[in-house]
């Protein structure tokens, strides 16, 4: 049989989709779902706050402090995240507490760690972004070093990381799907249930694919919100009053 036939093959059976089993595992991929949001948003949210101080460690004169945190980005932004969700899982958690403390604390650890390296470097270039006049002036105006970059450095720099950032997380929604190596129970988890169940892959996958873009839909228009609502051009709305007594 040739290429050909094999393509016609497959598209007829694409038109013959059986949504019915999809129904039957529904309440699995409603569980899938919140499985992997809650990966996403714990990996992330964690992942900037270590990354946050990484990411200073880097800018750093201190040599001490300057490349275990170099280390720690090169390891986790030049190895491959599944590696590293395997040997959390197999290897460092086992190591330190002698038993599994489930996949979700192996996938969280994992995510928090791979984001943090990436959010570091993030934050590290939109530190760096700011010109130095900024910090001379603050510091002839009395600051100390840390409120200068609290007050002054880090809400400019902020505004230009929020791009790079939204992408991040993005990045970090689609990359939560291989913690299904360790048995979690996310989206992608409920889809190769449903293919051994059945013996058929178009339906699963395909609604596996859906609904990572309409997670990714949604989360690409709060970041597009965000990204509005930080930048330079942005002018909040103003309620018009029902009475005023201006003219």
């Amino acid at each position: 049989m040739g290429v050909i036939e094999l393509v016609f093959l497959d598209f007829l059976d694409l038109m013959d989709i059986r949504w019915e089993m999809i129904w039957n595992y529904r309440e699995l991929f409603i569980r899938g779902i919140g499985i992997t949001l809650a990966l996403t948003v714990v990996g992330y949210l964690g992942g900037f706050v270590l990354g946050l101080f990484v990411g200073m460690g880097k800018l750093s004169k201190k040599k001490w402090i300057y490349y275990p945190s170099k280390y720690y980005v090169d390891f986790f932004r030049g190895t491959p995240l599944l590696v590293q969700i395997l040997l959390i899982h197999l290897a460092l958690i086992p190591g330190i507490f002698g038993h599994s403390l489930g996949y979700f604390v192996s996938g969280a650890l994992a995510l928090v760690l791979n984001s943090a390296a990436y959010n570091a470097e993030i934050i590290r270039a939109g530190i760096q972004s700011i010109e130095k006049g900024q910090m001379e002036a603050a510091r002839s105006l009395g600051m100390t070093q840390n409120v200068a970059m609290k007050n002054i450095i880090l809400p400019q720099a902020f505004r230009r990381m929020v791009p790079p950032l939204g992408n991040e997380l993005i990045a970090l929604l689609k990359d939560s799907s291989l913690v299904t190596i360790i048995a979690a129970n996310d989206l992608l988890y409920a889809g190769k249930v449903v293919a051994g169940a059945y013996s058929r892959f178009w339906e699963p996958y395909l609604t596996v694919a859906i609904l990572y873009l309409c997670l990714t839909f949604v989360f690409g228009k709060i970041i597009s919100y965000v990204e509005k609502r930080f930048s330079n051009s942005y002018v909040p709305m103003q309620r018009k009053k029902m009475f005023s007594t201006r003219r």
